[in-house]
């Protein structure tokens, strides 16, 4: 069992955590303090003071490192399976995750390191077969230009022994490039090392000056990790050099490793300013379920597309305001959007739908308009409509509603409604004609529908009908909300509870700043009831207040995600709260909050 190294926060495979030694390490971060790495700087005479004794262990992924001194051979004790292999393979009745060991070293890293697809092989591997709450270290191999995505892709040690080493060798080194030091008149830095006249400074001030800016570099990254946006700051960071290109490329198609590792919802915008944007797992998941869990529900509406902007939620902005007074209801509004795809007006709260800002040029590449159009296909696949009316301008949007349009899955033609602008008077008055005759859906339809398909969005497909009813009027299985969109109150349709229009219990809140839905114990326990799929955290006997930690968990469902609404069921406890790790890690881990608490009830 480890005791020294616990995971804080999380960014994706990134994570803030804390290896506890007699001075205690913030990762990611160098490992010098404890750790040199297997070349020159080895010290095996070196004493480890009282209280740093975290138990370190060396995973072979290949062998070590040619020229590696015999001392550094015999202090290691290597004698746990190869990572990489196919399954991991049992040495002395002891597998890696059995070790309890706080962090392990994945030996050749630099044999892999500088190679796209290996470096993503190695990790993954490493990964799959080490417990979530030990520490990775990777030595010799770390930059400032390249450590961002060391940590990126799940790396929470690392070494100053290669920055050091280029020092020695005249290479002076920045977060975006490496430069010889006899080519610059000026140091690009002011570190203590660099305060030196240039005239005087020596290789022993470079290999000063690298460390540092390898450290400061670190510091960098775990304010991005904190803030959730480390993703934003490596998509320009892997520019700098082919293979850092390559390896963000590689771990992009690795959407089972990133996705159960990213969160349900944040607070960081997703920044969208380049290609890869679409392939953030936000961007992805956001999608998937749109197209495979959301099910309109406005089945005597024709849908209404309209262009996105710039406010959030659209329903805020200036244009969509005058949308709104043009469509009076009589249609069901869905915008597009790139890099999200469409964006039901159930959904525009929920996260990412309102916290990315794009880049707008108004000219859309191959790339956007080929994702935009295969998720509005997929869509209309799924969803019936007896019209489609689209009032998108004339660029991108039309370019995507016109490729949908022609394929061969979709039946209906698209009435285009925008002259010029699409909020001009004449676009307006055409898109008014367009649904005259129309019938109007009412707002308590709206509110009602809005829950349900938050349900289907975070709980599965049908969750919304199987917990809330499928209109309303289901006997114990309706609703009845209260309050001012987009912060609903939900409540159980109970004939029972006085006078008749009452509402019985309150089942779930809407949270308008994630649109997502925050339950009571009520409707904690509907939702057991219920057939939507439930997603639940098995706990030891004894009563939570405040947190569920890693040790109580018993079990999780794998599907769990940080940021999940979660029931947390033992033999002394029922409650309901927000999941803070991922069904798997909750598991394994044996340390740090697993899910927080907003009530419980004594058995």
């Amino acid at each position: 069992m480890t005791d020294h190294f616990e995971v804080l926060e999380r960014d994706g495979a990134a994570r803030i955590g804390e290896l506890r030694l007699a001075d205690p390490v913030t990762t990611p971060a160098t490992a010098d303090p404890f750790l040199v790495d297997a070349g020159s700087l080895w010290t095996a005479d070196r004493e480890v003071p009282e209280g740093d004794e975290a138990s370190l262990t060396v995973l072979p992924h290949r062998s070590f490192p040619a020229g590696t001194r015999e001392e550094v051979r015999e202090s290691f004790r290597v004698d746990h399976p190869a990572v990489d292999a196919p399954t991991a393979a049992v040495v002395d009745g002891t597998a890696p995750r059995d070790v309890g060991a706080d962090a392990y070293v994945l030996a050749d890293a630099p044999g892999f390191v500088g190679h796209g697809e290996a470096f993503r092989d190695a990790i993954l591997s490493a990964r799959a077969a080490l417990p979530a709450d030990t520490a990775l270290l990777l030595s010799g191999v770390a930059t400032p230009l390249n450590v961002a995505l060391l940590a990126y892709a799940g790396v929470d040690l690392v070494d100053g022994s290669l920055a050091r080493t280029k020092g020695t060798q005249g290479m002076y080194l920045t977060a975006d490039a490496e430069h010889f030091l006899e080519d610059l008149e000026e140091l690009p830095c002011a570190c203590p090392a660099c305060a030196t006249p240039r005239g005087e400074f020596t290789r022993a001030d470079c290999a000063e000056h690298n460390v540092n800016a390898l450290e400061a570099e670190l510091r960098r990254v775990r304010e991005r990790i904190r803030a959730g946006r480390l993703r934003d700051y490596v998509e320009g960071q892997a520019r700098h050099e082919q293979w850092l290109t390559a390896a963000f490329r590689e771990f992009d198609d690795q959407w089972a490793y990133l996705e159960e590792r990213t969160p349900l919802m944040r607070d960081a915008e997703v920044t969208a300013a380049s290609a890869e944007t679409l392939d953030r797992v936000e961007i992805r998941r956001f999608a998937d379920r749109v197209t495979s869990r959301y099910r309109n529900r406005f089945v005597d509406q024709p849908l209404v597309l309209v262009p996105c902007s710039a406010t959030k939620p659209y329903s805020d902005s200036q244009s969509h305001r005058q949308f709104h007074d043009a469509v009076k209801w009589r249609g069901h509004t869905v915008s597009m959007t790139s890099p999200i795809g469409v964006v039901p007006q159930e959904l525009e709260t929920t996260y990412p739908a309102q916290h990315y800002d794009a880049v707008v040029t108004g000219d859309w590449s191959e790339d956007e308009i080929g994702f935009v159009a295969e998720v509005l296909r997929r869509y209309l696949t799924r969803n019936d409509y007896s019209r489609v009316v689209a009032h998108v301008p004339a660029d991108g949007y039309r370019e995507v509603c016109e490729r949908v349009e022609a394929g061969p899955e979709i039946d209906a033609a698209f009435e285009y409604t925008c002259v010029d602008h699409p909020t001009t008077d004449e676009s307006l008055g055409e898109l008014n004609a367009a649904l005259s005759g129309e019938p109007a859906y009412s707002k308590r339809e709206r509110e009602h529908n809005t829950v349900r398909a938050i349900a289907d969005y975070l709980l599965g497909d049908g969750a919304g009908d199987d917990l809330f009813g499928s209109g309303g009027s289901a006997g114990g299985a309706g609703i009845r909300t209260t309050g001012r969109y987009p912060k609903l109150q939900v409540w159980g349709n109970d004939p029972d509870a006085g006078r008749e229009g009452e509402p019985g219990e309150q089942l779930a809140t809407m949270v308008p700043q994630y649109g997502t839905l925050s339950f009571t114990l009520a409707g904690a326990r509907r939702w057991v009831e219920s057939d939507a799929p439930t997603k639940r955290v098995e706990i030891d006997a004894f009563v939570p207040h405040g947190s569920v930690l890693a040790p109580g968990v018993v079990d999780a469902d794998d599907g769990i995600r940080v940021g999940d609404e979660v029931v947390i069921e033992g033999p002394r406890a029922f409650a309901v709260g927000r999941a803070e790790m991922s069904g798997p890690e909750m598991v394994e881990s044996t340390r740090g909050v697993a899910s927080a608490v907003r009530h419980v009830d004594e058995k």
